[in-house]
């Protein structure tokens, strides 16, 4: 609707994932970073969280684009708390057949599976989405299921992406085998009131359009009503530009964004400027801590579709 009026190529703020609009932040150059040395070091459980929109999925894609043909990737993002066998997810995001297997057999296909791929020189990722709705059994499974490694290498990698739960879940005394296997543990936190700004003009210029088009005080204005979360500016400010169109701007402004943020609120389906309140307009705030002391991850300064089998049938 509005894109030929402001010269846009594309819509600039989509809330679909799409990583040729990435923005890398330091906050997210660090997630990416940890994201490609774990792949690359071979650690057997890495785990990214972040709060709901902070960018963790388009990161994973991010990742998927970036891997070579010698790893293959299996993919669960629908998980939740009864969404039943653990294996035959697996064993469905290889596209490996699971049908009528009891769970020896579930098991031994994928065990299979993994040692052909380590024969052929491939090593076997799993990402899993939306990690925090799994149950502690399920967790537990999945730890036992990374036995398969053996030796120095490394023939199964296993990513979890979720909200901060799955850092309260996997801090459980129950749960403490698997905690001591994470090896990279990195907390996404929202934008600043700076980055805000720079993630704006960045989506504008990538989408073909004015990175002025929103100029700093309107970007602050962003910021407040939005706490930073990527998801929440890119909702605000697609709205925004709607308005804007309706009213033929050619700037958009400050009052602009309030007026779209308070009919937001008047739905009760926008949550407002409580995190902006604690962030301000400086630096974010301390990432959580970790979750034990026996996890750690290297020393990195700022530098971040998906697929089943990267290379090998992705879907």
């Amino acid at each position: 609707m509005y894109e030929n009026f402001y010269g846009f190529r594309e819509k600039p703020f989509s809330l679909l994932p799409d990583p040729s609009f990435l923005y890398l932040s330091p906050k997210h150059r660090m997630a990416l970073v940890l994201l490609e040395y774990s792949l690359m070091n071979q650690s057997g459980f890495s785990v990214i969280t972040g709060e709901i929109g902070t960018g963790k999925t388009t990161l994973i894609r991010q990742l998927l684009n970036q891997i070579d043909r010698d790893v293959t990737v299996g993919l669960i993002s629908n998980t939740h708390r009864s969404f039943g066998e653990l294996l035959q997810w697996v064993l469905m995001a290889f596209n490996l057949e699971y049908a009528g297997k009891d769970k020896v057999g579930l098991y031994q296909t994928f065990i299979d599976f993994v040692i052909k791929e380590y024969a052929h020189n491939r090593r076997t990722v799993l990402i899993i989405d939306e990690a925090q709705n799994m149950a502690p059994e399920t967790l537990e499974e999945l730890r036992m299921l990374s036995n398969v490694n053996a030796d120095k290498d490394q023939v199964l990698q296993v990513f979890l992406v979720g909200q901060a739960g799955l850092r309260d879940l996997l801090r459980r005394p129950d749960l403490e085998q698997f905690a001591q296997r994470i090896s990279v543990d990195y907390h996404l936190e929202p934008l600043n009131a700076q980055e805000t700004r720079d993630y704006i003009r960045h989506r504008l210029t990538v989408a073909g359009g004015d990175p002025e088009l929103f100029d700093e005080a309107t970007s602050d204005a962003v910021f407040r009503n939005s706490g930073g979360v990527p998801r929440l500016i890119n909702l605000l400010c697609d709205t925004t530009l709607v308005f804007g169109y309706a009213e033929q701007a050619k700037q958009i402004t400050a009052d602009l964004v309030e007026d779209v943020a308070r009919e937001k609120r008047k739905g009760g389906l926008f949550p407002g400027a409580q995190q902006a309140d604690t962030q301000g307009s400086g630096e974010a705030g301390l990432s959580p801590a970790p979750i034990t002391d026996a996890l750690s991850h290297p020393d990195a300064d700022g530098g971040t579709s998906p697929g089943n089998q990267k290379n090998s049938g992705s879907r």
